[in-house]
């Protein structure tokens, strides 16, 4: 979906990017949109979300906390007032939102003055996951469902440009069959090394049988996203292999009953089982980056779902960027990236000693005959550049 190429508007000097749960070092909203557009000559970029340890800025960006404090803490309505003092004071020539929770105050800030344009960046179906996960009680769940159609439906109306995170959005929000097609355009969870970051230059060989072999599960932590199948499967792997296995779990878990069974079973199971989870508080991504660099095997053992089964989640694109061989489920989409970039092995999620047996078979083999993970190097595709290319041309273009 090309973006829109006429001129509508003076030129965008101040942009501001917005969400109020992500952190201020987000991978999307800083690592990937910020540093694209800090490349925009005469330029300055303002980055508001939940505090995080602000990361190395240049002169033209400006960090901003609209939150310290949990995500259901009182704080978060608080938020919503440093966000409209941050319009008013900034005057930013752009708003990107990256959470739907601004959109009605970003709605009534365009309407109360000429000239102001925003994007909305669609980073989940919320509508579905609310009405699917289970996480509220029936009636709320149904309120919010309804009430985050409703407000995400206005905003497609008046946005300059509607952003998708994934491609099977076009199809599941109904909205946006109102909305001209050259005002949406598609800007996947690609991977964007960091500044200091060299690129993986090859792929990392597995180890040999008699070493210990490095598991990683990397994200949010929950039974729906296969932490359980995780620890089946390292364990199994444990019990098998001669040099033994390590799992790493790095991320954040905001179930406290789960991450206490899991804090119990790490100080049970040190041999085979090493936490990095700071509860509901994100992780370093860069801390996230080192793990994966020195990993093994990554899991993507996720439950099939509404919510996820037509996305490519993003630690899909982290894995392939690094070469990081991966377990996935049987899902057509995963599964077709992967057998193309030789990337790793399906695996059904009802069998995990099956699984751990496959994994036996391509680490227990010598090594001159070892399957060869992504046989034609990292791919290409794994990477932001394409992203950014169109990120850029799409603001171009709005001015």
């Amino acid at each position: 979906m090309p973006p829109p190429t006429s001129s509508s508007g003076p030129p965008i000097r101040i942009i501001l990017l917005a969400s109020v749960l992500k952190p201020l070092d987000d991978t999307r909203m800083y690592g990937k949109f910020a540093r694209t557009l800090l490349a925009r000559p005469d330029t300055t970029v303002h980055v508001a979300g939940r505090y995080a340890p602000p990361p190395p800025t240049p002169a033209n960006l400006h960090l901003h906390s609209l939150l310290q404090g949990t995500r259901l803490s009182w704080a978060r309505l608080g938020a919503q007032h440093r966000y409209w003092q941050l319009l008013q004071r900034l005057r930013p020539d752009l708003v990107v939102v990256h959470a739907p929770e601004l959109l009605p105050l970003t709605i009534l800030w365009q309407r109360l003055g000429g000239n102001r344009r925003f994007l909305y960046d669609i980073r989940e179906n919320y509508a579905l996951n609310v009405a699917t996960q289970r996480v509220y009680g029936g009636f709320t769940r149904r309120w919010l469902a309804a009430g985050l159609r409703w407000v995400e439906t206005r905003a497609a109306r008046c946005s300059t440009g509607l952003l998708l995170a994934e491609e099977s959005y076009a199809q599941e929000l109904p909205f946006l069959d109102a909305v001209p097609a050259d005002r949406v355009v598609l800007l996947e969870n690609k991977y964007q090394p960091a500044l200091n970051e060299a690129p993986a230059a090859q792929p990392r060989p597995l180890p040999a049988a008699h070493e210990p072999l490095r598991l990683l599960y990397s994200g949010t932590v929950s039974e729906l996203n296969g932490i359980q199948l995780a620890l089946q499967l390292a364990e199994e792997l444990h019990r098998r292999r001669p040099g033994g296995v390590l799992l790493t779990v790095i991320g954040f878990c905001q179930q406290p009953v789960l991450l206490q069974t899991l804090r119990r079973l790490e100080q049970t199971n040190p041999a085979w089982l090493r936490l990095v989870v700071h509860g509901a508080t994100p992780v370093a991504h860069s801390a996230i980056v080192a793990e994966i660099q020195r990993s093994h095997v990554g899991l993507l053992l996720y439950q099939p779902h509404p919510s996820s089964e037509r996305c490519r989640p993003t630690k899909l694109f982290e894995y392939l960027a690094h070469g990081l061989p991966m377990l996935i489920p049987a899902n057509p989409l995963w599964e077709t990236c992967i057998r193309r970039h030789e990337a790793g092995i399906v695996v059904d999620l009802h069998a995990i000693p099956e699984a751990a047996t496959a994994l036996l078979k391509a680490t227990e083999l010598p090594a001159s005959s070892q399957p060869v993970f992504y046989l034609n190097g990292i791919p290409e595709e794994a990477f932001w550049a394409s992203e950014s290319t169109k990120l850029r041309r799409l603001v171009d273009s709005i001015e």
